[in-house]
């Protein structure tokens, strides 16, 4: 499958996806010394959601726009709020015209002792991720292939963290790269909080992806899974997934508490299922 940013922005991954990435760094805000993000795979960092591409798919209709015209229970509000409020930051009153990628919500979530390292390597994205950064000193924006800055950029020097992984799933063997890349840079950097984001579209691939990361004997792996509609065949994306290595000790009961939430406002007619569970623990 081809997962180009442009193409899916907002769509119910991306909400899901984000949700889970404003709730790390909302854990790692709760000290005060500094921390930095690597983002993997930045694609544009801003995406129009009435462009040739979004609108092709028109995904985000049934992703973002759902989520933003729901009615939120006081406690999964508060979870949510700083994922949506890094969307309405990037448009005009309740207009929802543009999507932010995860460099944007990141960077919308720093404070001024946090950096973000934004990685892109498709020639054409990584130029318009400079143009949309240009002058932040906070964000550095690098034309690199994902998988060798697990071996040349980690650890960071501010000790703490998160490397997010999302990458296009353009190209086959995406899910053997994410376990050699996870293991290479877990030896680098063992306390670091390392997100990989993955599609489920073919369970069966899923369940070797999970045992290779099991075979691993890397510890604290959690997993993190919604899916809107049963498996099909031939397979279609379906779900979407999250693994979290280091997880912040509170992750897991707040997916536990948003995730019921968001298969009912991203899956029709109660189709809607999530888990939480550990890959590895202790």
């Amino acid at each position: 499958m081809n997962y180009r940013h442009a193409f899916h922005a907002g769509n119910f991954a991306d909400v899901v996806k984000h949700t889970i990435l404003t709730r790390i760094l909302a854990y790692l805000m709760r000290k005060d010394a500094p921390f930095r993000v690597i983002d993997t795979h930045a694609g544009v960092g801003l995406y129009d959601l009435y462009g040739d591409q979004a609108e092709r798919t028109g995904e985000w209709q049934d992703g973002i726009l759902r989520l933003v015209e729901s009615d939120l229970a006081p406690n999964v509000s508060e979870l949510l709020s700083p994922y949506l409020e890094a969307v309405r930051a990037q448009n005009e009153a309740d207009e929802l015209r543009y999507y932010p990628g995860s460099p944007f919500i990141t960077r919308h979530m720093l404070r001024q002792q946090d950096r973000l390292m934004a990685l892109e390597l498709h020639p054409k994205d990584v130029e318009a991720l400079r143009e949309n950064f240009a002058g932040d000193f906070q964000t550095r924006v690098t034309h690199l292939d994902a998988w060798a800055a697990m071996g040349t950029h980690l650890p960071p020097k501010e000790k703490r963290g998160l490397v997010l992984v999302d990458p296009p799933f353009e190209e086959k063997g995406e899910f053997s790269r994410m376990v050699q890349s996870l293991e290479k840079a877990h030896k680098r950097w063992p306390g670091g909080i390392f997100a990989y984001w993955y599609p489920i579209k073919d369970p069966e691939d899923v369940d070797a992806y999970v045992a290779a990361l099991e075979a691993t004997g890397i510890r604290k792996i959690l997993r993190i899974e919604l899916t809107i509609r049963a498996p099909s065949f031939p397979p279609r994306l379906h779900g979407t997934g999250m693994i979290v290595v280091n997880p912040p000790y509170v992750l897991e009961e707040e997916m536990r508490t948003v995730l019921p939430v968001l298969a009912d406002v991203l899956a029709d007619e109660g189709r809607g299922r999530w888990s939480v569970d550990w890959v590895a623990g202790e």
